[in-house]
């Protein structure tokens, strides 16, 4: 089981393709198990990089919708303030609970739109994922492996089990950009 964490001898191939079994390509590892970092997979690739473009703006347009609520607010809360010496206390208060429900629900609205941005990182995340999962079982048919693990869960590998960089030009080749409407970058 140790020699699994290195690639096999010279030789090996050719047993495997004399065996019945795969036949490895030269500058793979040819090891039984195979390390990937997922995080790096996802956001180093074309598809990610696109999500990440996608959440960004979201963002921003959040933020931007945020700051102008936020002011509309204020300014609501000043001109609330400038009539309390005018009014009835109990007049008042039910303005100020207006008001302050109000902001409470505008608050949640936010958060749930915050919210849905977060979810679209991660659904995205999941649709990568399983558009993936063909190219690296691919990988470990032409390695040889038996199983590809989280590099970070790995104590000790050699680097050539690592196959992040292979795998993101692959995918890049294979999904492109990911966007739906077919302009995305191949």
């Amino acid at each position: 089981m140790a020699l699994s964490w290195f690639p096999a001898p010279f030789g090996h191939a050719q047993e495997a393709s004399a065996n019945g079994g795969t036949e490895f390509q030269l500058g793979l590892p040819q090891s039984g198990i195979l390390t990937i970092q997922p995080d790096r997979l996802f956001s180093e690739s074309a598809f990610g990089q696109r999500v990440e473009r996608e959440i960004e703006a979201e963002g921003a347009v959040l933020t931007a919708e945020n700051r102008r609520i936020e002011a509309e607010l204020r300014q609501e809360e000043l001109e609330l303030t400038k009539r309390r010496s005018g009014m009835e206390p109990e007049a008042f208060r039910a303005l100020a609970d207006s008001f302050d429900e109000k902001v409470q629900e505008t608050r949640r609205r936010q958060d749930q739109k915050l919210r849905e941005i977060s979810q679209m990182g991660e659904d995205a995340r999941r649709e990568f994922i399983t558009a993936s999962l063909p190219v690296l079982q691919q990988i470990m048919r032409e390695t040889g492996a038996g199983a590809i693990l989280d590099h970070s869960s790995v104590f000790l590998s050699a680097d050539a089990a690592d196959i992040t960089s292979l795998a993101i030009a692959r995918i890049d080749a294979v999904l492109g950009d990911g966007a739906a409407d077919g302009a995305g970058e191949h």
